[in-house]
């Protein structure tokens, strides 16, 4: 059987499943129903001058018949006083001491705010420190959160003042509300950052009602922006820990985080770079047990693949990922209709008429019935039918021979030196 145990930042980990700050994590209580559940470690929800929060403050986006495909929040850091959540994490700490328990911190950009914190924090036997530079609402006005993560100067600095007094690994938290996340990752690094974990929530509004003109969600008719998760924003998050990955002067390990449902998804995360993964949305929808799966699921896997160790995993992908003028001009796939399969939707040909490259057409079977093919020396291969087709096997891509690979750079480069 496949080792899960990581050993994310020099914090060890029983498995690479944590769940990340946020609401699964607020007390102890919590915390410790999660680690008998399975979960191998828990940052914290976010720790710093108690807040008052707002009702209602979630609201779900239902998509397909899938429930919550995207979840909204404008909830703030803790609103319990600091004294009560480190007394719970010295009694969470001495009943699960294989376990990991990550603090996240949010404080005013100050050097002796952070000093002050990691001291406080540190002394009731936390394994590391998240520093939340993400939370894209409330704090921001405050000049906390991402207010702070979308300045790189600001990144490296709270970075550096919190390495200067902290003992245990610093992990720090980016927002996704930025144009370029490497830079800040970079700030990161260079303020002496042990690892990276991203993304945090996404700027958002979920909705207006159309009976009331409300924002969804409201508090007492008046609306604001608030964070974006769950299962929509996994693609985003999948991008920019890749982006991260790639980048040789980013050499601290990843947290992944970002619509992470499953152990197919935490696979994706760790082949893309990620180390270790964190789940909240998921967590809060479906409850804690389901890390039992997760866990099933990735030890399985690993077993059939033939790999001893989770670790094994990490990064496999990166290499694959390029900019797009490396990829190759040449390659070619096209569509084929498999008539066995086809349920005769014609979905197919309505997308590639009205939205691509009206390659698909009608023909008459030999016995008298319509069917649809694709006009393959036409078709450019650009996956629509095939992505629009809700039958499986009805269309397949085919890949066609190349004798010769040539990139849009190197294509650049021959006209620099042969002309055009």
């Amino acid at each position: 059987m496949a080792d899960l145990h990581i050993y994310f930042a020099g914090i060890k980990s029983k498995n690479p499943f944590w769940l990340a700050s946020g609401p699964p994590t607020n007390t102890g209580y919590q915390v410790q129903r999660a680690f008998d559940a399975g979960w191998g470690g828990a940052v914290w929800k976010t720790l710093g001058d108690p807040v008052i929060n707002v009702t209602s403050r979630f609201s779900g986006w239902n998509y397909g018949g899938q429930r919550t495909a995207g979840f909204n929040n404008i909830e703030l850091i803790t609103d319990r006083p600091l004294e009560v959540n480190l007394r719970e994490i010295r009694e969470t700490k001495r009943a699960f001491p294989d376990h990991a328990i990550i603090a996240s911190l949010m404080v005013e950009p100050k050097q002796e705010k952070w000093h002050e914190i990691v001291k406080r924090v540190e002394d009731v036997g936390v394994d590391g420190l998240e520093l939340n530079f993400g939370c894209p609402h409330g704090m921001a006005e405050r000049r906390m959160g991402s207010a702070s993560g979308q300045v790189p100067d600001l990144v490296e600095k709270q970075t550096y003042w919190t390495k200067e007094a902290a003992e245990t690994p610093v992990i720090v938290k980016l927002t996704p509300n930025i144009t370029d996340i490497t830079a800040t990752a970079d700030a990161a690094a260079q303020g002496g950052a042990d690892a990276i974990s991203m993304i945090n929530t996404i700027n958002s509004l979920m909705g207006v009602d159309l009976d009331t003109w409300n924002t969804i969600p409201n508090t007492a008719g008046k609306g604001t922006h608030g964070g974006y998760s769950g299962p929509a924003v996994k693609p985003i998050a999948l991008s920019m820990v890749a982006e991260c990955a790639v980048q040789p002067d980013i050499q601290v390990p990843i947290s992944g985080i970002g619509g992470i449902e499953n152990w197919q998804d935490a696979v994706e995360f760790m082949l893309m770079g990620a180390s270790n993964v964190q789940v909240c949305t998921a967590a809060m929808h479906h409850g804690f047990r389901i890390v039992e799966d997760m866990i099933d699921g990735l030890t399985n896997y690993l077993d059939e693949k033939g790999l001893h160790s989770v670790m094994d995993l990490v990064g496999q992908s990166v290499s694959k990922y390029k900019k797009w003028g490396d990829l190759d001009l040449n390659h070619k796939r096209i569509a084929r209709i498999n008539q066995d399969y086809c349920i005769h939707c014609n979905k197919c040909y309505i997308s590639c008429e009205d939205a691509a490259h009206q390659c698909i057409e009608f023909y008459t079977e030999s016995d008298g019935t319509r069917a649809l093919k694709v006009r393959e020396e036409d078709c450019v291969g650009c996956n629509l039918c095939s992505i629009v087709c809700p039958a499986d096997g009805a269309i397949e891509m085919i890949e066609q021979p190349s004798d010769v690979s040539m990139t849009w750079n190197e294509r650049q480069r021959l006209i620099r030196v042969f002309g055009g």
